[in-house]
């Protein structure tokens, strides 16, 4: 086994909720670093929360570590931001890499750090192609599809929404994705229907300031999205996270906006219920950093095993 990648529940060490030591989550990072053990990867990636940094929870990690006993170089934890490997929105994780020396070349925190970009992928960057949620139809599977708003900018400004936009990579997304790509349609405008009062709310929100009852962010075309978060479970009273409002349209923003900013391609599907997929986002890893990740660790994983040059898309 070349890899393992993981992201242990984070619940218990959020900052955002009673970051509780006793949290019977919290054992998930045990496990993970069990499996590992048992497994012997090449190598290994973890991300969790800056939360589980802190003091009270230095035990969980150590107690996990040591189920690797010592045979694994380790690297973390790292502090690193989605929006510096390119995604349009803030979003700080720790990183844990671990490798087997003897399977892989040496690794340091600055092969991981290659892939950083110069420059922050602003909002207008990555939504302002896609059309509202008012244009989208449902389908047979509860998906609502709509046509692209418009092209994207020329040059570097329309680089992030050309990225998205592109077709399923050979062996991905299915039949029905890959025709309605073809058609210029794209997913995920599952329909939000707002009181009138809280219409009447979000009209008086600037970009860039929130509205002072639901705490909904409105966002600003030429800054980044905040960090965009999961709610809870069914088992916590199923919660929906707060989401951010269009910077234009008075209406918070939809799945696949939400996508978009996270670093998603326009061709990957989410769950039809809004809570779900906002679940899913929310939960994820931005593709931008975990490729920037495992592009740097296979670069030394491939070394090794004297395969041919890696070539990437």
């Amino acid at each position: 086994m070349d890899g393992v990648v993981g992201g242990p529940p984070c619940q218990g060490f959020s900052y955002i909720g009673k970051m509780n030591p006793s949290d019977e989550r919290n054992a998930l990072i045990g496990r993970f670093f069990r499996f590992v053990a048992c497994a012997e990867p090449a190598f290994f990636v973890m991300e969790n929360v800056l939360g589980i940094l802190a003091p009270d929870f230095r035990f969980i990690l150590d107690q996990g570590l040591e189920e690797l006993n010592g045979r694994y170089n380790i690297l973390g934890p790292l502090i690193f931001d989605t929006s510096d490997f390119g995604a349009a929105t803030k979003r700080k994780r720790a990183i844990f890499v671990g490798y087997l020396p003897d399977r892989v070349d040496p690794i340091a925190e600055s092969d991981l750090t290659v892939f950083k970009v110069s420059g922050h992928v602003t909002v207008e960057e990555a939504i302002a192609d896609l059309p509202s949620p008012s244009k989208a139809a449902r389908d047979c599977d509860g998906q609502y599809w709509a046509k692209y708003g418009r092209d994207p900018s020329l040059g570097v400004k329309g680089a992030y929404a050309r990225r998205a936009r592109e077709a399923p990579p050979p062996n991905l997304g299915s039949k029905h994705i890959r025709e309605n790509c073809r058609m210029n349609l794209v997913s995920g405008f599952q329909p939000t229907r707002h009181t009138h009062e809280v219409l009447k709310r979000f009209i008086s929100v600037a970009p860039g300031m929130k509205d002072e009852t639901s705490k909904c962010p409105r966002l600003d075309w030429s800054r980044q999205c905040p960090t965009l978060r999961a709610g809870t479970g069914k088992e916590r009273g199923s919660y929906q996270a707060i989401r951010p409002i269009h910077p234009e349209e008075n209406r918070v923003i939809s799945v696949r906006e939400a996508a978009r900013l996270q670093g998603f391609p326009d061709w990957f599907q989410f769950h039809p219920t809004i809570w779900h997929s906002f679940r899913m986002i929310g939960n994820s890893v931005s593709p931008y950093l975990s490729n920037s990740i495992l592009r740097s660790i296979a670069c030394k994983l491939y070394a090794v095993k004297n395969s041919k040059q890696l070539v990437y898309g």
